[in-house]
């Protein structure tokens, strides 16, 4: 997966990678080339006393030096713009793929993960990336071209090369074979300590009301223990290579120099070419180090890029289809056919059988004891998750069929839990339609019962709302996102309870604000107090997943025993 992503990403920058590979290629050949000149500086300039030949010979090794400097330059800058737009690519493919998934995919993988696997895991596929530009070009003609060159200086000590380069070869392929599970089981307990540390600052509230920080504490710091034990692991086995391979160098420089040494008093080599020798080893067993370290990159990030591939290979439930519908003949329309759905794993569908209609401009509500399916139920009208059986058609068209941007565009939703993002008020309100004007906002505004608040905001629609809403009340971020869905301007309102938060008062109030100003939209209330809906349209009532009644609220109290049960659970048996 590694390969496929980096041939995938890096091949849009193909004329970076030839920068790289030329000047990397100019830079090795340099290197190789140094060694030779000092040779022939030692043997024949010193050796003949020839101070002219020094100086020529030494004006030229800095020429090569200045050379091979510039050229590592150019090509490191070539190899960081390639990689650095390689992850800016995959972060973004990664983002759309996860913005195009249901919420089956997103549970699936988890918030916390996708987060680490968009961030952390792109970054070691980014790093590796720009290393293997470099180093992989520069590795191989260093330990290349340095066994060539070195042959050539001398044949009778080339055999210490035959010696060492292996053993090195063997120290980095045993780490290696340890490192890559260590590097998964990383990976994952990264996602652990994430998915602990958001689900504590979301729910920040929650663990200081029921005085639980003791013990989250308690929760962050196991799972912080669990990265360390891994992360000490592979730690030590950083520290076991380098060391090894210093060893291995070390010993192969003190072999030239015995040997070596011995080659020069029999009179068979130079003093120079023993030198240049010394120095070719160095590039080759620096070069076989380029490698090594090389190789222990590649395993994280190959888990990485395991990790990534799996988001981008993964197809989204939620498939547009290949020829939408674009037409929309029953504007605001909703129809549920014999309606069933089953989450994946299940061993029982959560709903069956739901068939109901709301006409254009009606209002139905949906009630049921908790568990029942109305959020399920409503959240595939705008497409959320698919029905496993049955149609649900919204304007006229299968929502399966539809264009989902055209589909997304007639509804309306306010989830159960209303979200608003970092900004101001005003920004949160075009959410859905950026060309909305002030007026329309405080229109959307007056109508949400959110006026008030918002114009004793010390900056009204400019006020600032921090991530999630969390420096406004519940009621008040439960109207704002009232007010968003009807900025909109949708031709469906689905309400999933939002409500809620709501005092009996402002409830009564929003709802006939609703109803009086958007006569001609349909709205979809699911609700849990029976007071939101008595003058709804048609009620639709949910008991473990069916449909068990539908009418008015006078209807349904004097036939449906469930209906009932939940009114007088509420208002007692004189409502």
């Amino acid at each position: 997966m590694l390969l496929k992503l980096l041939t995938r990403y890096l091949a849009r920058y193909r004329w970076l990678l030839a920068g790289v590979l030329v000047f990397q290629l100019a830079a090795a050949l340099a290197a190789l080339f140094l060694p030779t000149l000092n040779a022939d500086i030692i043997d024949n300039g010193v050796a003949r006393g020839d101070t002219g030949y020094i100086v020529r010979t030494g004006l030229s090794m800095l020429a090569v030096s200045l050379g091979q400097i510039v050229a590592s330059i150019v090509a490191t800058f070539c190899a960081a713009r390639a990689a650095m737009g390689a992850g800016r690519d995959i972060r973004g493919d990664v983002f759309g793929k996860v913005s195009g998934f249901s919420e089956r995919e997103v549970s699936q993988f988890g918030a916390g993960s996708l987060i680490t696997r968009n961030t952390n895991d792109v970054q070691q596929i980014q790093m590796v990336s720009m290393m293997s530009a470099t180093m992989l070009v520069q590795a191989p003609m260093l330990a290349i071209g340095g066994i060539v060159m070195a042959v050539r200086q001398d044949v009778g000590l080339s055999w210490i090369l035959a010696v060492s380069i292996p053993v090195l070869l063997v120290i980095a392929g045993l780490v290696i074979a340890r490192m890559v599970p260590l590097f998964r089981a990383y990976q994952s307990r990264l996602d652990g300590v994430n998915r602990v540390m958001r689900e504590q600052l979301t729910g920040v509230r929650v663990v200081r009301a029921f005085v639980r920080e003791a013990i989250e504490e308690e929760r962050f710091r196991a799972a912080n223990a669990d990265i360390m034990v891994v992360g000490r692991k592979v730690g030590s086995l950083f520290v076991l290579i380098f060391p090894l391979v210093m060893l291995v160098l070390n010993v192969t420089i003190v072999a030239v120099v015995w040997f070596g040494g011995i080659e020069v008093n029999a009179g068979n080599t130079q003093i120079g070419t023993l030198f240049a020798f010394m120095q070719y080893v160095g590039q080759i067993l620096g070069g076989v180090m380029m490698a090594s370290f090389m190789t222990l990159m590649i395993p994280r990030a190959a888990v990485s890029a395991d990790r990534v591939g799996e988001v981008l290979e993964s197809a989204s439930t939620l498939s547009r289809p290949d020829d939408p519908v674009t037409a929309f003949p029953e504007r605001g329309a909703v129809r549920f056919h014999d309606v069933a759905f089953t989450y994946p794993g299940a061993e029982e569908p959560v709903l069956r059988g739901i068939s109901f209609s709301a006409e254009p401009g009606e209002t139905v509500a949906v009630i049921g004891s908790t568990g029942s399916g109305k959020t399920t139920l409503v959240s595939l009208i705008p497409r959320l998750f698919d029905a496993t059986a049955g149609q649900v058609r919204v304007q006229g068209v299968d929502v399966r069929a539809a264009d989902l941007d055209l589909l997304w565009q007639g509804i309306g939703l306010v989830p159960q839990r209303p979200f608003l993002f970092s900004g101001t008020v005003a920004s949160n309100l075009r959410f859905g339609r950026e060309d909305a004007t002030d007026e329309e906002l405080w229109d959307a505004l007056e109508i949400a019962q959110a006026r008030d608040f918002v114009e004793e905001m010390p900056d009204g629609l400019d006020s600032r709302i921090s991530q999630g809403g969390t420096n406004v009340s519940g009621g008040q971020r439960q109207r704002l996102s009232i007010a968003r869905a009807i900025v909109h301007d949708p031709d469906v309102l689905v309400f999933d309870d939002s409500f809620s938060a709501l005092d009996l008062t402002t409830d009564a109030r929003l709802r006939q604000a609703l109803w009086r100003e958007l006569p001609h939209v349909t709205k979809i209330v699911v609700a849990q107090r029976v007071s939101t809906i008595t003058d709804a349209d048609r009620i639709i009532v949910l008991d473990g997943g069916r449909m068990v009644g539908s009418g008015r609220h006078e209807d349904l109290l004097a036939s449906n025993e469930t209906y009932r049960e939940i009114v007088e659970s509420q208002l007692g048996v004189e409502a």
